[in-house]
């Protein structure tokens, strides 16, 4: 039988209860409010004043709310997003934020489903190392940490450039004559996005994997069971947990990533960090840049409500 939540919190302790509070007071300062300030900020309108847009209350103290901003992202709204969908019309709609929107949401796809393919091997087999070289393995994954993110983009400028080090190599040995279009496009695009977030899927795999009972596999083994029957059926479920944590790990800042496609992704991977920095910096127009980004936290708030439900739904079928 599961604990009664209430039960839960009167036997908590004074200090319990304030260490559980203490991430709580850190969320709502550090999230909730800037967010709110960000959503005030949404509906007002550009002002050549500072901070430059207007106040939501005017001197006589009445409301002033503009809804332009909303209007213009989702304007062409129905046309826009039948065009992006539609993979034999190349104009891809009218909407530039809905198409920007569009693309870091693929990407920001892609990215998390590459991660998944090539980070559950190896957090498998880290989880099954020995354990006197598993420390090092990890140590391995989490190493470019420890080099500034924006050397390690700036370092693949130089591998896949015209005149990069990959076609320097090609051409030297005589297997292509021209050098090969690497670099400021989508290809060069993902591949720096699943270089950069590629840990952050390993490390919850692992944490999930190294937990899993090997004894289970030996008993479907006993028991007959193919050795990739025994992973559809027992590992693969018990490591659900780690696999939508690391996916949202990976999904949610990959969709506002900035610095990855400004610098490798080029004009036609344009991207909705991209957009917003230009809406703030370029024109000035914090009510727009703000609007935008509620946009894409709303959009963020899906996948994160899913995780939430499916991790709720694994801890009820563990208390039970």
């Amino acid at each position: 039988m599961m604990s009664d939540p209430k039960n839960i919190k009167r036997r908590l302790r004074p200090g319990g209860r304030f260490l559980i509070g203490v991430p709580f007071v850190w969320l709502f300062v550090l999230v909730l409010i800037p967010f709110f300030i960000v959503f005030q900020i949404s509906f007002a309108e550009q002002a050549v004043r500072i901070p430059p847009f207007t106040p939501l209350f005017d001197e006589q103290g009445s409301l002033h709310i503009v809804t332009q901003n909303y209007k213009e992202i989702f304007a062409d709204f129905g046309s826009s997003l039948l065009a992006m969908l539609n993979p034999f019309d190349e104009g891809q709609g009218s909407n530039i934020y809905l198409r920007t929107y569009w693309l870091s949401i693929k990407t920001a796809l892609t990215t998390t489903f590459i991660c998944l393919l090539l980070g559950y091997p190896m957090a498998y087999a880290i989880s099954r190392a020995k354990p006197s070289i598993r420390n090092a393995l990890l140590m391995a994954v989490m190493l470019p940490f420890w080099t500034s993110f924006l050397l390690r983009v700036y370092a693949w400028i130089g591998l896949l450039g015209s005149n990069g080090i990959i076609n320097g190599f090609l051409m030297k040995m005589g297997w292509i004559q021209e050098p090969l279009d690497l670099f400021y496009n989508a290809f060069s695009l993902n591949l720096v996005m699943v270089y950069a977030y590629l840990p952050f899927m390993i490390l919850p795999l692992y944490t999930q994997l190294v937990k899993l009972d090997h004894r289970l596999l030996e008993a479907a083994a006993d028991l007959g069971a193919h050795p990739v029957k025994a992973f559809f059926t027992i590992t693969l479920p018990l490591s659900k947990s780690g696999i939508i944590a690391g996916s949202m790990l990976v999904f949610i800042p990959s969709v506002g990533e900035y610095v990855i496609p400004e610098l490798v992704g080029g004009p036609d991977n344009l991207m909705i960090g991209k957009v917003m920095w230009q809406a703030f910096s370029d024109q000035n127009n914090w009510p727009l840049a703000a609007a935008i980004a509620v946009v894409m936290v709303l959009l963020l708030v899906v996948p994160i409500a899913l995780e939430q439900f499916f991790q709720n739904r694994e801890m009820a079928k563990g208390g039970k």
